[in-house]
């Protein structure tokens, strides 16, 4: 009895290291996914750095080019635009160009020359509340060194304590409230459309190949492109659907305002669901059963939840990374809603963004029009 359950065991030990030779995609996915996510979450950094920021200088004085140097020096704020002009600052924050704006106003010189409180305004985009927090908490903290520095020369020189060298006036734009349902759910919405669009089309050239009617398409005159964008068009409406459902639980369910224009919402998610299909189609090309591609899809999940902003900010995250979330479609759709629904924003301030996505759906639907015409070959 023992000899047979000795050689039972052995046999099917080695059985299922045959199997596992040969399902190589499966073992390297299952030894992937948790190197990723310990990589992952050992390099993310939420306390931010380098937020985009517009400075408006109507003052354009030294005082003023100093206080610019000390947000520099915080490391918080990247200072990439520096104007006149407050109508276009706003621009810049509206857009997502910037995330913080300093107007410094035109008497900060001669307030500052003549030992009284200068003050500052400081317009913080509100989307995600962890952000805000931390650069309102950056920019008070430069006003209290300053505000250091003018007491402890006045009290050396043995006069009275003077009033606050330099206060801040913060107003926290698109989210003042800061509930957390107003920068999450925007972002939900991409994912979600992500996870149903592109796990629904990874599976269906590999489900022709399994049922076999994949070599019957192959020898039919069919345009290869027909068959792809046939195969897209279906999930485009169920995707279209799912849309419309979340749109409506999160107005009047969850009661985050909308502030921008649905008809340009809905035609950027019909090119996100188009680029995310499209990525599907390319997965179905290449797996072999319909296992595998659902487990490469969901690969596709975890980099888009963590690299593209929807929970952790990317100024938080490493250069290399950083740019990787920049190449994901779901990182480009989240910033579209997040700026159409909470900013007001529309295809001029976005359209970086809408950019990105046409680009990567025309790659993609050459990469699977080319592998199915691979294995017609």
């Amino acid at each position: 009895m023992t000899g047979g359950f000795w050689n039972s065991f052995v046999a099917i030990f080695q059985k299922e290291f045959v199997h596992m030779r040969r399902d190589r995609s499966t073992l390297v996915i299952a030894l992937m996914i948790p190197i990723f996510q310990l990589v992952l979450f050992g390099f993310i950094d939420q306390t931010v750095s380098d937020l985009p920021t517009v400075v408006v200088d109507q003052d354009g004085t030294r005082y003023a080019r100093e206080l610019m140097d000390k947000l520099r020096a915080t490391h918080t704020f990247a200072i990439k635009h520096v104007t006149p002009d407050p109508r276009a600052g706003r621009d810049d924050i509206t857009s997502g160009r910037a995330r913080i704006g300093v107007v410094i106003p035109p008497d900060f010189h001669d307030t500052r020359a003549h030992g009284g409180g200068a003050k500052i305004l400081v317009l913080i985009d509100g989307s995600d509340s962890n952000v805000s927090a931390q650069a309102l908490a950056s920019v008070n903290g430069v006003a209290a060194d300053e505000n250091n520095q003018a007491t402890t020369e006045q009290l050396q020189v043995g006069a009275k304590a003077p009033e606050p060298a330099l206060s801040v006036q913060p107003i926290i734009l698109f989210n003042p409230d800061g509930r957390t349902a107003n920068f999450i759910i925007p972002g939900l919405v991409a994912i979600l459309l992500q996870i149903v669009a592109m796990v629904l089309t990874a599976v269906s050239i590999v489900r022709e190949r399994e049922n076999g009617t994949l070599e019957q398409l192959l020898v039919t005159p069919i345009h290869p492109l027909g068959l792809m964008l046939g195969k897209l068009a279906p999930y485009l409406f169920v995707g279209l659907f799912e849309m419309s459902m979340i749109l409506f639980a999160m107005r009047f369910g969850f009661g985050v305002p909308i502030r921008g224009s649905l008809v340009f919402l809905f035609s950027m998610a019909l090119v996100y669901l188009f680029t995310v299909l499209s990525i599907g189609l390319v997965i179905s090309t290449r797996a072999q059963t319909q296992a595998a591609a659902q487990q490469i899809a969901q690969m596709f999940l975890l980099p888009s939840i963590f690299l593209s902003g929807y929970i952790f900010p990317q100024n938080g995250l490493p250069f290399v990374l950083r740019w990787i979330g920049r190449v994901l479609p779901a990182t480009h759709m989240i910033e579209i809603m997040r700026g159409v629904v909470l900013r007001d924003a529309g295809p001029l301030e976005l359209w970086p963004n809408v950019a990105a996505l046409v680009a990567i759906s025309i790659v993609m639907v050459t990469l699977s029009v080319r592998n199915f015409k691979n294995q017609a070959i």
